[in-house]
């Protein structure tokens, strides 16, 4: 079993910066996708943000439309650590940011982007972003 602690969320105004930090067990975690997805109140869990092993030493990441020029999701394998650095925040960013782990998927496809992929998750972090 994996388990994932998210940390950083918070109150900022729009335009502002937070920078999330997924926490992650486990000792393979250098060949773990790691997802972030947010939830706002009463809509479904979104995909933010992904990144996936390649093989080796290659990694992939890849975003949602929304967030593609303002968020950048980077991992530290040396301490089973995955951020997202989220600059010129939003209102409508707001939401319950998750972070799950995922085996991996079919290559070419964007099995990333869906939730169900996923086999562990975080509780979540709140992130408020006022106007």
């Amino acid at each position: 079993q994996v388990q994932l602690v998210e940390s950083g969320g918070g109150l900022v105004q729009a335009g502002g910066s937070l920078r999330l930090t997924c926490a992650a067990s486990g000792r393979a975690f250098s060949t773990y996708a790691i997802g972030w997805f947010r939830q706002a109140p009463g809509k479904e869990r979104d995909f933010v943000a992904a990144t996936t092993w390649g093989g080796r030493s290659t990694y992939y990441t890849y975003y949602s439309d929304s967030v593609k020029a303002r968020f950048t999701i980077s991992r530290d394998n040396a301490k089973n650590t995955v951020y997202l650095q989220m600059n010129d925040l939003e209102p409508e960013d707001t939401g319950l940011y998750y972070c799950a782990n995922a085996v991996g998927g079919k290559i070419g496809s964007t099995w990333y982007r869906d939730k169900d992929a996923y086999n562990f998750w975080g509780q979540g972090t709140q992130v408020t972003v006022s106007s």
